[in-house]
């Protein structure tokens, strides 16, 4: 029986704008490092290197996939770039869906399957999320950048 694919949402690790803003704010005080310190031809030419490094790192971040939602008829797959194990949520078990800020910080680590006080959560960058509930009480905390689509096709594919 093949499964038909609803859905299809890529989380990218570097494209999170609280971390990334860090970034750019540290490569910054790096190149203003090296700009006041010129005369010093040695020191400074550490500065210019870590800051360069560190822009090269932060755009590389931008393309590197963290995880992959997709959203198949009656579940939902989720697959991370770190770690082989695919996670399957099976959707006849989730009783509750809805949306929701993924959290009131300012900036969140992206996290893949972290088990914390009864909720598994997923995240990658962005505000919001969908928030699953089981009928054991488990809270999957799924971040996403498109919301509205992401609960459509989970609605679609739990109706199907």
């Amino acid at each position: 029986m093949e499964s038909k694919i609803i859905y299809v949402e890529n989380q990218y690790l570097g494209r999170d704008k609280g971390w990334l803003s860090v970034r750019l704010l540290m490569a910054l005080f790096c190149f203003t490092a090296y700009y006041i310190n010129m005369e010093r031809e040695s020191d400074s030419q550490l500065f210019l290197v870590v800051g360069c490094s560190i822009l090269v790192v932060s755009l590389l971040m931008m393309y590197m996939l963290h995880y992959r939602i997709t959203v198949e008829k009656r579940s939902i797959l989720l697959s991370g770039l770190w770690t082989a194990r695919l996670i399957k949520i099976d959707l006849n078990s989730i009783v509750k869906v809805q949306k929701a800020p993924y959290s009131k910080f300012f900036v969140n680590n992206p996290v893949y399957n972290l088990h914390q006080r009864g909720k598994v959560r997923f995240y990658a960058g962005g505000k919001d999320a969908i928030w699953l509930t089981d009928r054991d009480g488990l809270v999957y905390i799924i971040g996403t950048q498109r919301q509205v689509e992401l609960e459509q096709a989970i609605l679609k594919a739990k109706e199907a």
